[in-house]
């Protein structure tokens, strides 16, 4: 894997990782989680994440 693939999938999990925080928080709703994983998979286009 190749630094700019790592990257992408590090911001993706990170940031899926923050989604998943506010979902449990009950701050966003499991579509929005849903909406917000589709977006990120966009964004970053990982590798492994995406599985």
């Amino acid at each position: 894997m190749i630094s700019k693939q790592f990257e992408g999938e590090r911001s993706y999990r990170v940031s899926l990782a923050i989604a998943k925080s506010m979902l449990i928080k009950k701050l966003i709703t499991e579509q929005e989680y849903n909406k917000i994983n589709k977006m990120l998979i966009s964004k970053y286009k990982p590798i492994i994440g995406s599985l």
